[in-house]
């Protein structure tokens, strides 16, 4: 990464942008192998049948903005692009969509990501029991939001269903 921080902006958001459109194109071209391979097994079959129809009807719907909106998420991207390659969207709809999530991937990144990353180094640096304490933190905030949300969620159907 310090390779990247040290190069000119453009520079930077150029290789981004290429590193990012190879890792998901290769994880798109998985996904359709996969699902090729497994066609030519004795559970090929279920790939014929009505829930596979639904659900390649819905990823050719909304799939592509699925694509865009995982570069936002942490953990999502890779099954998102996998499994985009696994329902065999097509490559007029993929291709659009994996462009514009990398672009703005690679502007995330080449901006406030790599300096919060950075920061993050310099702070893991100078104090590890410091970086533990913040990432308990901030996990312990994302369980946080996590519960009180599926909370609400449980109390709304509960009221729905009286």
């Amino acid at each position: 990464m310090d390779q990247i921080m040290s190069l000119p902006f453009g520079v930077a958001l150029a290789a981004l942008f290429a590193i990012v459109m190879i890792r998901v194109n290769a994880t798109y071209w998985i996904g359709r192998g996969a699902v090729t391979g497994f066609s030519h097994t004795r559970f090929g079959s279920s790939l014929q049948g009505p829930k596979a129809a639904r659900a390649q009807a819905l990823i050719q719907r909304w799939g592509p903005y699925a694509v865009v909106l995982s570069f936002l998420t942490i953990g999502l991207q890779t099954a998102i692009n996998l499994a985009a390659g696994a329902a065999r969207m097509p490559l007029r709809r993929y291709l659009p969509a994996a462009i514009t999530g990398s672009v703005i991937w690679a502007l995330l990144y080449a901006t406030i990501g790599l300096a919060a990353l950075e920061a993050w180094l310099a702070v893991a640096a100078a104090s590890p029991v410091g970086a533990g304490l913040g990432a308990a933190v901030l996990a312990a905030l994302v369980v946080w939001v996590v519960v009180i949300r599926r909370r609400r969620a449980a109390a709304k159907s509960a009221d729905t269903v009286v």
